[in-house]
């Protein structure tokens, strides 16, 4: 007989209490309403489903309440659940077994689950309640807070938690200049120590944001209308806040059990049992408005599915989970910085033996803990900065680790990498949110004949919570698939079935000259992508002076590029670009360093002498960039190309010019290499450096090419590399005339250019080639392949016929034409519109009520349009994505961090819960 379950409260952990019981065929099925099961009824507060408020943040650069749904489509009808939306309790009988809620209708229940989650707590402070006051918990909240900011210019979060720092990233997308106030003595006090905390502090300043510690909000003084205008702090100072946004903590939601007699925690909180009942046997309580049977309140989602898991056993018959407390390992992004934190990292050093393992790096803004017993398992551990170790850590808490510590904290050295997914145990929880095990997704693999992680996602729910297991679960498929044998896809992507290195050979001794040709010729159908379309632009760069083509944005080529090629600079955060000028070998004449301070004192840029002896300006509009490299073209300047995969820069020191230990005139040698290989398009970037004696001042074992003088001429090194994966350069040759020298590293060049594969650096490709340094003495030196002089002539050829990319575009009306401002399109672009649409390269377009729309024609002619604005980001960039397909279905790549976005729907394909608005087309 079919039973009454009421629910009070649809958000995350409401939702999932209705998924487990769905999934454990608990509810009544709506053809046969007299069956056995629980006949479901949720009174909802909020007029919206539930929705991901993990993912909260994205509201605000444009996802909607529909993107973020975790609702899917005809759920509720499958399972015959009534949602009450909008319509909350108001009072509960538990004699009765009845509840009221706000339209005076009255429940009658069976079973009852409390799922009212929590609500923000605003100090008492003076002021609180003024208008430009918010607090940040609710989509209502983000679109009161959206609305409101659009005239304000400064902006102060109370309070340094996970949702403060979130809320203060959203006041900085939303322009305002933007504090945050933290009363601990440092910010997220109950995630990161002091350490972890100094590093999070200095990444959040250094985008601009102040942040102020161990001080509390004593008012908001208002103006004479009510509004917010400043806060004033405990310590007297006082700081200007149109937009105040309360973030201080939440509080347990337990006012109705409160009321109708049910027990409730000292400090807040419904007091549960193990089995999540309240001490009314009827009643149950989930979520962060239960005091679990530990005597704590859990504010993480994955506590409180694990809740809802124990409540739908119960509630299904089997009653065997309990929950006595829970993991609260947690991983984010805060305003671009990595935050993770997992097991007990707190666990003062010393107590019991333990001993603590830190790795930090002020410099980079990285911060690596690791706590561990005296029998070597692992206590806990905080990473800041660069999480990436995160996925292989967390699951280890609790055991001893398989490695040294040192293998997880520090950056692989050669040879070695940190211990992979097949160094976990099959009982170690790899998603913390839905509590699944390393076993059963390998289980899912083998059953289901899973081979990507949407298909894990489906099967086992592990991924679709707070996204931190996602690393892990790559490397748990990967490793499974290789176990039974598949062989992941060798080729570039879909639409082509071959690596780079073929690609490069067609193209060579085919003399294809364009992409449609090549897609032709050796594709797997489709449109392209943001992964083949690129390379390809890439190889006919390189293979330009061969092929007879111009210039990388003329005609075809130009819908090829990525965007920083597209625009020959470098994109930033905020969808500015920077300008690197070309500084050879770190030489500069006095005029050219006034002239590249008069062009940041005139455009108000940012300016930084790079690590690579150059001069960086940064904060540049694309509409800026061809006057900028007017004035500098003509102080001498050319392109640094430091936006391509070509040669960045050749470092030098000042070698036997004046140095008293010079072997060797350094500052020569790297303009002499600077000026011949500049330009070259090759696999991915390369670096060069230049010592002038053995004591190598500038570091040239650490580049991909590194040469050092000797007493009888040079030493040339090859794959050197800095950055995460420190790897010292193989020695070549030795004792090279210059002469040598540059015909040798032609030859290297021009064979990674061959060889290499996509984004491959010098470091991997050498390691990865069959022989290694070995195998390129034997091509290279002794010519073992018969190919040297066809390398050689090669490079000679790309040396006669370099130009300077910015003056080609200077002197090219039709390449001058996209750098222009964004065009108004009314209240929406036309469909035939504009004849500017190039095929697979999009254009933006302002509308009528202030926003941009990115618009795209496919080769068919299809036209689609869709909201400019990055919801990742907050930058309008879309219309700067490569245009293709996945799957058959027209979709762009967002050029900041390469999410794919289907242009029919607006639907992000790597996070279905964002996407973009799609614009009507007249």
């Amino acid at each position: 007989m079919a039973q009454t379950l009421l629910v009070i409260g649809h958000g995350m952990v409401g939702h999932r209490l209705l998924e487990a019981l769905a999934e454990r065929d608990a509810l009544v099925d709506p053809a046969r309403p007299d069956g056995a099961g629980w006949r479901v009824t949720v009174l909802a507060e909020e007029r919206v489903p539930a929705y991901d408020r993990v993912h909260l943040s994205a509201a605000f650069t444009g996802s909607t309440g529909e993107d973020l749904s975790l609702l899917a489509p005809g759920f509720l009808e499958r399972h015959g659940i009534d949602l009450r939306l909008g319509d909350p309790a108001e009072l509960i009988d538990t004699a009765g077994r009845t509840v009221t809620s706000r339209s005076g209708a009255v429940h009658g229940y069976d079973a009852l689950v409390l799922a009212t989650g929590s609500h923000p707590f605003v100090p008492p402070i003076e002021g609180a309640g003024a208008e430009g006051c918010f607090t940040y918990r609710t989509l209502d909240d983000v679109r009161a807070l959206t609305g409101y900011a659009g005239d304000a210019r400064s902006g102060v979060v109370i309070g340094g938690g996970l949702l403060g720092l979130e809320a203060a990233g959203a006041l900085r997308t939303l322009g305002l200049t933007t504090h945050v106030v933290e009363f601990a003595p440092r910010l997220m006090p109950l995630q990161v120590d002091d350490g972890g905390a100094a590093a999070l502090r200095a990444t959040i300043e250094s985008m601009g944001v102040a942040v102020h510690t161990g001080v509390g909000a004593a008012a908001v003084r208002v103006d004479a209308d009510g509004r917010a205008r400043a806060l004033r702090l405990t310590d007297g100072r006082e700081i200007s806040a149109e937009v105040v946004v309360f973030s201080a903590g939440v509080r347990p939601r337990d006012r109705l059990a409160r009321e109708c007699g049910l027990a409730v925690g000292d400090r807040g909180g419904v007091v549960v049992d193990a089995h999540c009942r309240t001490s009314d046997p009827f009643v149950h309580a989930i979520g962060e408005c239960a005091q679990t049977v530990d005597g704590k309140v859990y504010g993480l989602v994955a506590p409180g599915y694990q809740m809802a898991e124990t409540v739908a056993e119960a509630l299904a018959g089997a009653g065997e989970l309990t929950f006595t407390g829970a993991d609260t390992s947690t991983k984010l992004k805060l305003m671009g910085a990595d935050v993770a934190s997992f097991g007990d990292p707190f666990a003062p050093e010393g107590r019991d033996g333990a001993v603590s393992v830190v790795f930090s790096d002020t410099r980079e803004g990285v911060y690596k803990k690791l706590l561990l017993g005296p029998d070597g398992a692992l206590l806990g551990g905080i990473l800041v900065g660069d999480a990436q170790a995160y996925g292989s850590l967390k699951p280890h808490a609790g055991r001893p680790l398989p490695a040294p510590p040192e293998a997880f904290l520090l950056p692989p050295t050669e040879g070695t990498a940190p211990p992979g997914a097949d160094s976990l145990p099959d009982d170690a929880v790899v998603c913390s949110c839905h509590n699944v095990t390393k076993g059963q997704v390998r289980t899912a693999v083998t059953a289901e004949s899973l081979t990507d992680i949407g298909g894990i996602k489906k099967c086992t729910k592990a991924g679709t919570g707070c996204g931190g297991c996602l690393g892990t679960l790559q490397a748990v498929l990967d490793a499974e698939l290789s176990e039974q044998g598949i062989e992941k896809p060798r080729g570039l992507c879909e639409h082509f079935a071959l690596t780079r290195a073929e690609i490069y050979e067609k193209v060579r001794t085919e003399r294809i000259r364009g992409f449609g040709e090549l897609l032709e010729a050796y594709g797997e159908g489709g449109e392209g992508c943001a992964v083949c379309k690129p390379v390809v632009g890439n190889v006919l760069g390189t293979l330009a002076p061969d092929l007879g083509i111009g210039h990388i944005l003329r005609g075809e080529q130009a819908t090829l590029q990525d965007t920083n090629d597209l625009f020959l600079a470098n994109l930033q955060k905020d969808g500015s670009y920077s300008v690197v000028p070309r500084v050879a070998g770190g030489e500069i004449t006095a005029e050219q360093v006034i002239a590249l301070g008069e062009v940041a004192r005139d455009h108000g840029l940012y300016t930084k002498i790079t690590g690579a002896q150059r001069i960086g300006l940064f904060g540049v509009r694309k509409e800026q960039l061809p006057d900028i490299w007017r004035r500098l073209g003509g102080a001498g300047f050319e392109s640094g190309q430091a936006y391509g995969k070509s040669l960045r820069a050749v470092k030098s020191c000042v070698g036997a010019r004046f140095c008293r230990f010079g072997q060797g005139d350094s500052i020569r040698l790297a303009i002499d290499l600077e000026l011949r290989y500049r330009g070259l398009r090759t696999p991915h970037k390369f670096k060069g450096g230049v010592s002038g004696c053995l004591r190598e001042c500038a570091e040239a074992r650490g580049k991909d090419i590194g040469v050092i003088a000797t007493a009888n001429g040079w030493n040339l090194y090859v794959g050197g590399n800095g950055g995460a994966t420190p790897r010292h350069a193989d020695l070549l040759a030795s004792d090279l005339t210059t002469d040598a020298l540059l015909k040798l590293v032609d030859r290297f060049l021009m064979y990674y250019v061959r060889t290499g594969e996509r984004l491959e650096r010098t470091a991997t490709w050498i390691e990865r080639i069959e022989g290694g340094t070995e195998h390129l003495k034997a091509v290279l030196i002794e010519d073992s392949l018969g190919i040297c002089a066809e390398l050689e002539a090669q490079m000679e050829r790309h040396v006669a016929a370099y130009e300077d990319e910015w003056q080609a575009v200077l002197e090219d009306p039709q390449a001058l034409e996209r750098f222009g401002p964004v065009p108004p399109g009314g209240t929406a672009p036309g469909a035939a519109a504009d004849n500017a649409l190039e095929p697979g390269r999009g254009r933006a377009v302002r509308l009528a009520d202030g926003t941009e729309a990115a618009v795209f024609k496919d080769r068919t002619g299809a036209v689609y349009a869709v909201g400019n604005r990055d919801p990742f980001s907050g930058a309008d960039v879309i219309c700067d994505g490569i245009m293709g397909s996945r799957d058959g279905a027209p979709v762009v790549t967002s050029p900041m961090h390469k999410q794919v976005f289907d242009l029919r729907t607006g639907v992000c394909l790597d996070d279905p819960r964002v996407s973009l608005p799609v614009v009507a087309l007249r």
